[in-house]
Parts: C-alpha cells; sequence; structure tokens
C-alpha cells in the first residue's frame, strides 16, 4: 500500500535530508528565520545578566524563577536556530526547541504569582481574599498541569507527523493545557484586579507607582502570549497562525521580551519594600 502524500511545508531551497530523525515536512508550518532565533538568545541573555546583578544586589530570592525561565528561552531560541540553519525537518529540534520556549513562561508566571503573595504582605492579610501562600500553590499547580499537558500533546503532534499520522488527537491535547491554562491566569489575572482596588489607598504609600504600571502591563503581555498559544493551537497545525513566523514574532516572542524586559526596569526588588510599613494598618 502506498504512503500518503505529505501534508505540510515543505521548503524548495532546503531539501529534507531524510535523516532518521527528520520528518517529511517541517512541523513549524515555515523555516525558522535565524533573525529571530539569535534575537531571541542575545536579548534574553542580555536580561538573564540583568536580572542575575538584580537579584544577587537585592537578595530577592524568590524572583529567582525569572532566570530559569531565561535560561529555558535561551535554549529555546539556540534550537531555533539549529532547525533554521542546520536542519528544520529535525523532530527533535522543532520539540526541544517548543518544550523551552513553551515551558519559560511557566517561570515567569510562578515570579508574577510570587509579587501578588509578597504586595499582601507588606500591605495586609485584610485586602486579599486568599492568604497569599495559597495563591502560589494553586495558581503555581495550575500552570505546571498545563505544561505537562501542552508537552505531551506537543510531543505527540511531532511522533504523528514523523510517522505521517494524523495529529488531531495530539493537537487536541495541547489545545486542552492551553486552555486550562488560560482560564487559571485570568483568574490571577481577575483577583489581583480585585486586590487592587481594594488596596490601592495602602498600595501607593508602600510601593512606587511606576511598578504597577510595569508589573500590569508585563501580566498582559504574558496573557496575551498564552491567548495566541490557544487561538494558534485551535485553528490547527496548518493554519495561517502556525504557518506564518510574523505572528510567532509578535504574539510569542515579542510580549514575552518586553516584559521581561520591564521586570528587569522596574525590579520588585527595588521598589517593594522587604518588610511592611509601620504607618500600613491590619
Amino acid at each position: 500500500m502506498a504512503e500518503p502524500p505529505a501534508r505540510g511545508y515543505i521548503d524548495p531551497n532546503f531539501p529534507n535530508p531524510m535523516g532518521p530523525g527528520d520528518a517529511t515536512v517541517i512541523i513549524y508550518g515555515y523555516t525558522p528565520s535565524i533573525i529571530v532565533g539569535v534575537l531571541g538568545a542575545a536579548l534574553f541573555l542580555i536580561a538573564g545578566i540583568l536580572h542575575s546583578w538584580q537579584l544577587f544586589k537585592y537578595r530577592t530570592w524568590y524572583f529567582c524563577t525569572v532566570l530559569i525561565g531565561i535560561a529555558f528561552e535561551i535554549v529555546g531560541y539556540a534550537f531555533r536556530c539549529l532547525s533554521s540553519k542546520v536542519d528544520p525537518y529535525r523532530v527533535n529540534y522543532f520539540v526541544i526547541q517548543y518544550f523551552f520556549i513553551v515551558v519559560a513562561p511557566v517561570f515567569f508566571s510562578a515570579a508574577i504569582y510570587t509579587v501578588l503573595s509578597i504586595l499582601i504582605n507588606v500591605t495586609g492579610r485584610r485586602y486579599a481574599p486568599i492568604p497569599p501562600k495559597l495563591i502560589l500553590w494553586v495558581f503555581i499547580t495550575c500552570d505546571v498541569v498545563a505544561t505537562i499537558i501542552q508537552i505531551l500533546g506537543a510531543a505527540l503532534v511531532g511522533v504523528a507527523e514523523s510517522n505521517r499520522k494524523d495529529p488531531t488527537t495530539a493537537n487536541n491535547i495541547l489545545l486542552a493545557g492551553l486552555a486550562f491554562q488560560a482560564f487559571s491566569f485570568f483568574v490571577f489575572i481577575l483577583l489581583f484586579a480585585w486586590f487592587l482596588v481594594k488596596a490601592r489607598r495602602v498600595l501607593f504609600k508602600v510601593v512606587k507607582k511606576g511598578f504597577y504600571v510595569a508589573f500590569g502591563i508585563a501580566v498582559v503581555l504574558v496573557y496575551l502570549r498564552v491567548c495566541f498559544r490557544l487561538a494558534e493551537t485551535a485553528q490547527g497545525l496548518y493554519s495561517k497562525l502556525s504557518t506564518h513566523e510574523v505572528y510567532f514574532g509578535c504574539l510569542e516572542f515579542a510580549p514575552v521580551v518586553v516584559a521581561i524586559f520591564l521586570l528587569t526596569a522596574w525590579h520588585p526588588g527595588r521598589c517593594i519594600p522587604r518588610t511592611r510599613p509601620v504607618y500600613v494598618e491590619d
């Protein structure tokens, strides 16, 4: 029985090496740009250096998950470079870059959740609907579960494509993980907004005002990235969103980079006091 024809993108300027680890098509839907790969690795490296310096200067160990996420981003974009210049058909390159770029924002989200718990501690428990430790456990657990589902789905997509099988089921698994992540992060945004409204008078006395603007924009940008991934996966593997790198650049790469540099410029170590000021009442 003849094999079904390959479905997907094949780069006419980059012949398939047809190695043991190569898919019959480029799973990305395009040949990744070396510019995006190098720019991503370089910008995150710079952000990592700046965050490392501030982490040790202000001893904000609770914010160390940002560094882990940055390291993941660097690895992810390094493998996109390999896909771009070495072999865009290699399944391992696709899966590894997807794993690290998808997992990295989980560590950024963990840092964002931690910032809310720190703000609650310095303003008073009365302004939050649930204890700060519970916020960390609930939302970090949700992110971990969602990410595991996404990684499983992405890996199964790679396997299905390399074996010329229908990837619909694998893509649905990936979609479920993203939908759960989008829902849980949206709940966090509502909780954070509720806290800001309740504690606004105290917060403006305790924390620098510019921090709220920068932090709020960073949160929205991270959520925008989650929504993009959700929309991309919902459209399917060969949709417009997944087969044009410009969307990846504008809605995955750019939002995360801007969010990280905002958190670098308005680092919580400089903007949030270590202890509750004496004029803040419980």
